[in-house]
Formats: structure tokens, C-alpha cells, sequence
């Protein structure tokens, strides 16, 4: 695909985009409607073609041959041209077409009639037509007929739009939009130098325990606030762009020679503070991460690692803000100190250990499973984040290290309470790393035998599913395990029916819906549509659905959600604690039942 790159093209190729990227169950419901314009209008043909500047694409079609066309010959040019209908009763009578290839040889188009997909920036991104190899007439009610068709077309491809790259609560675009955003530079052949900017502003814990304490309302109306006051207080520029990539976390897209830099957004924000209501403010601490880049040279994936990697060594030196350059300066981006320590700390077995997140049944209310979260109480850094440490294990060569010590511990818990009303089926995490590993299922399933646990009671949850699409042999280990019985996750399904295309390439057993898709759910109509879609959906395909949002329950439950992971029922236990409360809740379940 090749679009101009002028300056005012951006909103126009991200629509294009939208269109021409790759989606089957988007182009099943497309070919539906097509059909359902051929049956309506007595026209046998239809299709639905996109135009860039160079080709046509013909995107769903219902009784027409045609797949593509240069954008020169293509009959829909004139309908994107002019943004208006057209019709044309008898392509033979039409001087602009009467020797046309596509009239005089295939499709052979004698009929044609078109109206302009406009979404609702005002861009023409393609047609909806009917299409016949004889004459017709074609009343003015038949074209305003075709002119609702095509609004509702687009009405299906905005929501889509809207559940796939906006974040509910901020309305800001989200961080799939960012990638395809990046991407977009580079098939572009955009070559200004960029920069982009991650804004850590809220405390991840703090924000948990306010959402215990105060529920989801005032976290979100902080949110909310935050997306509200950065562009006033940034004073972007124009061709600026936020985004939420985070709960709490917001990028910047900006040029490398804008006035704001990660130092800058720090000093502008600084004393930034948001009402929670009732009186109730809170300061907001931030930090900042950045890297500079030119689109192409760098992946739009990696762009956005080294944003979020300078981020994360700016909070773990203490520093308000930091440039990717000086990590990979100063660190190598290893920090060989902090995986000295690690192995350390697995060979001896000292600071590491599992919390326990307990996943409830939404309809009984009971608890029906355990997700293992490692920790890291470093002996002078305090509590570290799986996020922070983990890359690290990887880079050090002590993933597989580090999953044996969670798969070690969680089976000894399993052991532990063999026969006991409180054992729980255990969810551990894998890398597309450790699925790759050949023998990685028959090395689990040995544990479990030899325990004399059954193999169902373990389950892997999937952290990495792009970079599992891209790994035969990841794909190949999932599937090995699946066939000896471990339950197979995905974790976080964020944005629509975008990402479906992977779910039939993946054996998986459940899958779990990320908590930005269904905050709103309460209060927003919207939401409950697309949540409620999206949940009948993944339930017609047969997967345990799991829910991180325990305001949201009984409607999801409604929709046939089964399960719920959230602080709103118990917050990752210590094992202790998390076999007392197990103790509580199942006493208390079996005197109401």
C-alpha cells in the first residue's frame, strides 16, 4: 500500500488502515452486509472496496469476481472522487465506460451504482456498490436505501474501531493504536525524526488501594482527570498525540525537535494534582521515559520497549525522568548487578516468592481457581515488579530458571493439599520462551506424576501471544500441552474482534478479558454492548471467560461470563493468608448454600 505522506494525511491513512489491514471475523460481517444490500435492492452483485492512492481493493463481495483493480480503473474512483453516488443504469450508453476492461471483460459490469463510505471525520475511505452483468433502473429510493446501508457499514466498522484503539475510560487512543500509529510512519516513508514519551502518573499499588477502599468510580474519575490536564498543561503542538498505554500511563507521540522532552513534561506537570470527590485531592508523582527514533529504522514494538524500559529505570534509580540513550549507555539495557542478585536469590532461595490471586466463579460465587504471581523482596531495593525483573531473568538466561522455581513451589502447594477441600486448580505464567522449549511439557507433566497430581490441576496462562503467533515451536508446545491435559489461557484479550484472528491458531482452554474493555460497563450503554458481543462470542467458542472487574459481575454474568480475577474479592494473598481466607470463604459459601 502506498499513500501521499502530506502532512494532513494522518487521520486518512489510519482509516485506510483500519479497512486494509487483515481481520476475518471484521470481513465476515462485511460479506453479510453486502448480502444483505443485494437482497434488499433486487441487485444480484455487491461489493465493498477500499481505494489507496494507487489500487482498489476489494474488501467483501457478494456474486462479484473481482479481488482488486489499479485505483485508475476501478469504477469506484469516481464515487471517492466526487463523494457522491453514482449510478449507471447501462455501461454500454456511458461514454466514460462503454469500452472500459471491466465492462468488455471481467466481471463484466453492465450495472453499477455506488455510494461513499464516510466515516465520521469526513473521510471517504471506500464504497459500498451493487453490481450487475445486465441493465437496470435504479430509483432515488433505492439510492438513499444504499446510502443507509453504507451508514450502517460504517456505524460497524467506527464501534469496532472504537473497542479495538480507544481506552474506555480515558477516551484517549490506546496502545494498540500507538503500534499501528508507528507502523503507519514507516509505511509512510515518513522520515522525521520522532520521540516518544511514556508518563508513569499514577503509583500502581496506591491506585489499587484506593480502588479497595473508595471502589472503581474515583479511580477512574482520576484517570479521567489526568487525560483531561496533560494536553492543557503540555500545550501540544499540532501532529502531538496522547495515548493510554497503561492503567495510569500515557505516551506522547511527538517530533524530536518539539519543546517537550521527558525532562519537560516532568517540570510542566510538577504539583499536578486531581479531585477524587468529596473534597478529596490527590498529588500526583511523575515520571517520565523517552526515546528518540526515525520510523523505519526502528519496529514499532521495539519503539515503545525502549520508551517504557527508560521509564522503568527512571522509577527504579528514583529519577523524575530519563532517555533510552543513557540506559543503553550506562546499562547495556541489562543491569548485571540486578541478575547477579537474581541468580543468587534462585539458587539459594532467598526474597523470591509466590502471591496468590484467587479467581471466583461468577455464578456460585466460589472459589474455583489460584493464578501465581511471583515477587521479588530484594534484600536492598525493597519489593520489585515482575515487570522490572523479569526482562531481566530473560536477558540473563534465567527465565527457564526462574519458571522451574514457580512451577516447583506451585506443585508443592498442589501436593501439599492433595485430598483437601481448599485445593484449587493453579494458574502459573509462561513466556513464548518457555513454550519453545522441547520437552517443556513432558518436564511438567513428570512433576505432576510424580506427586501422583492429575495434570488438569495446573494451568499455563499465555503472556506473549503476538511473539507466540511468530514461534512454530511455542505454538508447537502449546499444543503438546493441551494434549496431556494442562489447561491452556490467554491473558488480557483487550480490543475486539481485532485480535480473534489468532484465537483459531492457538489450542486454549480460557481466556481472559482485560479490565479496560469492560470498566465502563456499569454506566456506559456502549460498553455493555460491546462486552456483552464480545463475551457471547468467545463463549460460541468455547472458552472459560475470565473477568478482572468486580463491580462489573452481574451483568457479565448475564452476558456468560464464568469467572472473576479482582481485588474487589480478595487481593494476591501470601500463602498463609490465602489458606485462611479460602477457609473463610468456602465456610461461609457452604452455610448460605
Amino acid at each position: 500500500m502506498i499513500i501521499n505522506s502530506d502532512s494532513n494525511n494522518g487521520p486518512r491513512l489510519r482509516a485506510l488502515q483500519a479497512l486494509l489491514s487483515a481481520d476475518e471475523s471484521r470481513d465476515e460481517v462485511l460479506r453479510k452486509f453486502v448480502q444483505l444490500s443485494s437482497q434488499t435492492l433486487g441487485i444480484p452483485g455487491s461489493f465493498i472496496s477500499v481505494l489507496d492512492d494507487d489500487t482498489q481493493y476489494v474488501r467483501a463481495s457478494h456474486n462479484f469476481s473481482l479481488s482488486h483493480s489499479s485505483r485508475e480503473e476501478s469504477l469506484c474512483r469516481h464515487v471517492v472522487d466526487s463523494d457522491n453516488p453514482v449510478v449507471v443504469p447501462d455501461t454500454l450508453l456511458d461514454i466514460r465506460f462503454a469500452t472500459h476492461s471491466l465492462v468488455i471483460g471481467p466481471p463484466y459490469i453492465r450495472f453499477y451504482a455506488g455510494v461513499p463510505l464516510k466515516n465520521s471525520e469526513g473521510i471517504v475511505v471506500g464504497t459500498l456498490c451493487v453490481t450487475d452483468t445486465k441493465p437496470h433502473p435504479f430509483s432515488a429510493s433505492q439510492i438513499t436505501t444504499l446510502r443507509m446501508l453504507a451508514a450502517l457499514v460504517i456505524s460497524f466498522l467506527e464501534a469496532l474501531n472504537s473497542a479495538s484503539f480507544t481506552d474506555p475510560v480515558t477516551a484517549l487512543p490506546n496502545r494498540q493504536r500507538l503500534i499501528q500509529d508507528l507502523q503507519n510512519l514507516t509505511a509512510a516513508e515518513n522520515q522525521t525524526s520522532r520521540r516518544l514519551i511514556i508518563i508513569d502518573c499514577i503509583d500502581m499499588p496506591r491506585a489499587c488501594e484506593l480502588a479497595r477502599s473508595m471502589g472503581m468510580g474515583p479511580v477512574e474519575n482520576l484517570l479521567k482527570d489526568v487525560a483531561t490536564l496533560l494536553p492543557l498543561r503540555l500545550r501540544l503542538a499540532a501532529g502531538d498525540r496522547l495515548y493510554t498505554v497503561a492503567t495510569g500511563r500515557i505516551a506522547l507521540l511527538t517530533r524530536q525537535g518539539s519543546h517537550l522532552s521527558a525532562e519537560r513534561v516532568v517540570e510542566k506537570l510538577e504539583g499536578i494534582s486531581v479531585d477524587l470527590g468529596d473534597g478529596l485531592a490527590i498529588a500526583l508523582t511523575i515520571f517520565t521515559g523517552e526515546t528518540d527514533f526515525i520510523p523505519g529504522e526502528v519496529a514499532a514494538q521495539e519503539i515503545l520497549r525502549r520508551a517504557v524500559s527508560a521509564l522503568h529505570e527512571a522509577i527504579a534509580r528514583g529519577l523524575s525522568s530519563l532517555h533510552f540513550v543513557e540506559v543503553v549507555n550506562e546499562r547495556h539495557t541489562q543491569d548485571p548487578v540486578l541478575i547477579s542478585d537474581l541468580a543468587s536469590a534462585l539458587r539459594e532461595g532467598q526474597g523470591l516468592w509466590l502471591a496468590w490471586q484467587p479467581r471466583i466463579c461468577l455464578h456460585s460465587g466460589k472459589p474455583v481457581g489460584l493464578e501465581a504471581l511471583i515477587r521479588w523482596r530484594h534484600p536492598t531495593r525493597g519489593e520489585l515488579s515482575p515487570a522490572f525483573f523479569v526482562p531481566q531473568a530473560e536477558q540473563g538466561q534465567l527465565l527457564s530458571v526462574l519458571t522451574n522455581w514457580m512451577t516447583d513451589r506451585v506443585i508443592s502447594r498442589l501436593a501439599r493439599l492433595k485430598n483437601s477441600h481448599i485445593q484449587l486448580p493453579i494458574i502459573i505464567n509462561v513466556s513464548a520462551r518457555d513454550f519453545s522449549h522441547k520437552g517443556f511439557a513432558t518436564m511438567l507433566e513428570n512433576k505432576m506424576l510424580k506427586e501422583k497430581l492429575p495434570n488438569a490441576l495446573l494451568g499455563i496462562e499465555c503472556l506473549e501471544t503476538e511473539r507466540m503467533l511468530e514461534n512454530p515451536a511455542a505454538l508447537s508446545g502449546m499444543e503438546m500441552l493441551k494434549l496431556r491435559g494442562f489447561g491452556i489461557s490467554l491473558d488480557d484479550f483487550v480490543t475486539g474482534y481485532r485480535n480473534i484472528s489468532y484465537l483459531r491458531r492457538m489450542p486454549r482452554d480460557a481466556i481472559k478479558i482485560d479490565r479496560s474493555l469492560i470498566r465502563n460497563i456499569s454506566s456506559d450503554t456502549s460498553s455493555r454492548i460491546i462486552s456483552r458481543s464480545i463475551v457471547t462470542m468467545l463463549k460460541e467458542l468455547d472458552y472459560t471467560v475470565l473477568v478482572e472487574n468486580g463491580e462489573a459481575d452481574t451483568a457479565l454474568t448475564e452476558y456468560g461470563s464464568n469467572q472473576e480475577q479482582d481485588y474487589f474479592y480478595a487481593r494476591p494473598l501470601p500463602e498463609a493468608e490465602l489458606d485462611q481466607w479460602l477457609e473463610w470463604r468456602l465456610r461461609d459459601l457452604g452455610k448460605s448454600s
